[in-house]
């Protein structure tokens, strides 16, 4: 029944009057008789009302001001609803005004969703008295839903308490309704900020112009996607792993060492690491915020100040402070175009949420709204403490590590003397099996915030749209970095990259997939079948704090089918696709990389073990030497061969099509050419950076230069060629590659004023030949 009687107001908004009368005729013979009386008066309203002259209709519109003035809001929703239905020039401003005063007699009557709806609609407006009092409404509309729904009411509920005539509520307007003769409330922003936060949220809306949708319900439980784990075993494991290697070692070294003093010492050790981590853990937010006013001058806002940019992210904050029993965290803005967002603290009470001016710049309202959700989960799941106290235990076994390595150097005890250094090997193992599972541990929180955000906002869709537009973001101004020269963007990205919601260093592929989704019909997903199926990206996200992008997203996706909603990428496709990739090109190609990889190595350590078995047959030392580096000349050669392939394959291609790879590799090049423009340095604002960045149509990628002659070849191109090729349109051929970012070996570089080689293959040829000759002289000695 609801849902009907949803639909037939839907169809009435939109003008679909012999839609309507239909269900208007079906419900008119329903047993409740609030219904049948309602849908009765509808069907006469839509059938039997005359059309309205313009001053009826502004007589209809004065009559329901006044009802509203009055507070009787059913009455005051029927006459504003008929103006409204009945006025063809939606456009005029008087038009507009009617809405919001159809807005507020839809919240007096406690008709919540379809406030808010027409609020978002009104956001849209050409008029900025008009877009300015939305974004000061909104917010007190998604609190007083909140507390709505707190207290049980139901959109049916408020129905059929409408339809019996029974009203009565104490909420008061909102501030006055701006009039041609009005003014609305002042807001402190800066009118270049506005005008360059307009500009980019158009550019960055042009790939979302169908946005896929929101559930219609906040604060909803769902099932956590498989791929994020379980986060209560995560933090178990990896905390319990962690105290078992302390444990293990610390007990080791006290049962070996047969005297007092030296477990004494690192009982001291371990006591003064823990206090200094406790210590640390309360006074790092003061530090974190002396140093962010430091190097990037940090403003403390209240909560209003957000609310003006993003009435949603206040209305989020607003709520999960309530719903958690939280104090509301301390807000900061940075005045930075890169758009990121990162929290600090030691516990959720005394937690830091700051976002970047980037933010507000590249996304809208209901996806900055994700991103401060996503935030507040990693203060509601304690992951400040639970980190530190991960890091204190990896600390823990480093010392220990150190410890035992340097214990009774010199001492001819054998007992003890032996056995510390077996202790000490095994401690520098678990020191690495701690970092990565603390890396793993972090990766596990993102999911979880990830989660956390959908279910606070019903946004799945939102989120994804924002993790990519964060991405496009960073891309753009980096882009712009460039051209201005300037190293500031660079320090706020690298300075926050633990703590971000986003690693800036995935940004390039993805912001890549977003330029050329603006552009044309692509699918940005298919930038994703890298890092969902390619075992490298695997690999590679094993040293990473944060998950890859595709794989984010994906489960982000899964919200959103378990919503019944429309996904805002086609993942279905990207997943077909995927398992139709050749798994054993995939892994096989995977695993003769790694031994590639390690080619070199794994020619020295079998050429010594030949040498050692030829050694004990005839007692030459000139194997012992010999082989190891005929063995390391071959695998160097044969490493730099994979690596850098026959450019006559070469094939024209451009950015994305290269992201969208899904063999790429980091070992593998693969031959290529590309025309673009060289719009900067690799490294902003490093004036002696021999490196370049090629953007063409479709995106933007780092390209490395490589000189005969080393760093000091480097260093000199930097200082005296890079300046005159920057700005300039070039063909380029090179071997591409992608690990954690893509990048390009450049091979030459063609402008219509010069042409430049690079020779990234030229010193592992030496290294590999050189060893080889060297090998070849000792065997003719």
């Amino acid at each position: 029944l609801q849902s009907r009687i949803s639909l037939a107001r839907a169809y009435y908004g939109v003008g679909e009057r012999d839609k309507l009368v239909e269900i208007c005729q079906e419900l008119a013979t329903n047993d409740n008789p609030n219904v049948s009386s309602w849908a009765g008066q509808w069907l006469y309203s839509i059938v039997s009302a005359p059309k309205y002259t313009q001053d009826q209709l502004e007589k209809i519109l004065e009559q329901g001001k006044e009802a509203l003035r009055v507070k009787n809001y059913p009455e005051a929703i029927r006459l504003i609803e008929e103006y409204c239905h009945n006025t063809s020039d939606w456009e005029a401003i008087e038009y507009q005004q009617a809405q919001m005063l159809l807005l507020q007699a839809y919240k007096g009557n406690r008709q919540l969703d379809e406030a808010i709806s027409l609020c978002r609609d009104l956001r849209d407006s050409e008029d900025t008295m008009v877009r300015e009092w939305v974004k000061q409404t909104l917010p007190s509309l998604h609190t007083a839903k909140s507390q709505q729904n707190q207290r049980g009411f139901t959109e049916q509920d408020t129905f059929l308490e409408i339809s019996a005539g029974s009203f009565d509520t104490d909420q008061e307007t909102d501030q006055s309704i701006p009039t041609n003769n009005q003014t609305p409330k002042k807001v402190a922003i800066d009118k270049k900020t506005l005008d360059q936060e307009t500009t980019s949220k158009e550019l960055t809306s042009k790939a979302f112009t169908s946005k896929a949708p929101r559930g219609v319900q906040e604060g909803i439980r769902l099932p956590l996607t498989a791929i994020a784990g379980n986060l209560t075993l995560a933090s178990t494991f990896t905390i319990s792993v962690l105290l078992g290697m302390v444990l293990v070692l610390s007990l080791s070294l006290l049962l070996i060492v047969n005297s007092e003093n030296p477990g004494l010492g690192l009982l001291i050790s371990v006591i003064i690491t823990v206090v200094f981590n406790t210590i640390t853990f309360f006074i790092a937010p003061l530090i974190m915020d002396l140093t962010q006013q430091w190097l990037y001058s940090t403003n403390w806002v209240e909560l209003a100040e957000i609310e003006r940019y993003s009435p949603e992210s206040a209305e989020v904050i607003n709520r999960v402070c309530q719903q958690k029993n939280l104090r509301q965290p301390r807000l900061g803005i940075i005045e930075d175009q890169n758009p990121t967002a990162f929290t600090y603290g030691s516990l959720p009470n005394n937690a830091r949420l700051v976002v970047s001016r980037g933010l507000f710049t590249y996304l809208d309202d209901e996806e900055i709204a994700t991103v401060y959700a996503h935030e507040l989960g990693h203060i509601v799941h304690w992951d400040f403490a639970v980190m530190t106290l991960a890091a204190t235990l990896v600390q823990i076994t480093y010392l220990i590590y150190t410890f035992a390595r340097n214990i009774n150097k010199g001492d001819d005890n054998n007992q003890i003397k032996d056995k510390p250094p077996i202790v000490a090997i095994a401690a520098y193992i678990f020191y690495i099996a701690g970092t990565y599972l603390t890396l793993y541990l972090s990766r596990i929180r993102e999911y979880y915030a990830d989660h956390f955000a959908t279910e606070i906002t019903g946004n799945p869709n939102g989120l994804s749209r924002a993790l990519v537009k964060i991405a496009y973001g960073i891309v753009q101004e980096k882009n712009k970095s460039q051209q201005e020269k300037s190293q500031e963007s660079s320090k706020l990205m690298e300075g926050t990259r633990a703590l971000g919601i986003y690693d800036h260093r995935v940004a390039p592929s993805t912001g890549t997939a977003y330029e050329i989704s603006r552009k044309s019909e692509q699918n940005i997903g298919q930038v994703f079948l890298w890092d969902m199926f390619n075992p490298w990206a695997w690999w590679i996200e094993l040293n990473s704090t944060h998950p890859l992008t595709g794989k984010r997203i994906r489960a982000l996706t899964n919200y959103a089918e378990q919503m019944d909603l429309e996904t805002e990428f086609n993942f279905g496709e990207i997943i077909r696709e995927g398992n139709n990739l050749s798994k054993g090109k995939l892994y096989k190609n995977f695993i003769f990389d790694l031994v590639l990889f390690n080619a070199p190595l794994i020619g020295i350590t079998l050429g010594l073990i030949v040498a050692i078995g030829l050694y004990s047959t005839s007692g030459s030392v000139k194997e012992l030497i010999l082989l190891p580096l005929l063995g390391f000349g071959l695998g160097t050669l044969l490493k730099t061969l994979v690596m850098y392939p026959d450019f006559r394959n070469s094939q024209p291609s451009d950015i994305f099509t290269l992201m969208c790879d899904p063999y790429a590799s980091p070992l593998r090049g693969q031959p290529v050419q590309l025309e673009g423009e060289l719009i900067g340095r690799g490294d902003a604002g490093y004036q002696f950076g021999a490196d370049l960045q090629l953007k063409d149509d479709t995106g933007m990628i780092f390209s490395r230069y490589s000189s005969r002659f080393g760093d000091i070849g480097n260093f000199l191109f930097g200082l005296a060629k890079v300046k005159e090729l920057i700005g300039s349109q070039v063909n380029v051929s090179g071997w591409f590659r992608r690990s954690i970012a893509p990048w390009i070996d450049l091979k030459e570089i063609n402008s219509s004023s010069q042409k430049v080689r690079s020779y990234p293959r030229f010193w592992d040829l030496v290294l590999g030949c050189g060893s080889m000759i060297l090998a070849g002289v000792l065997l003719s000695l």
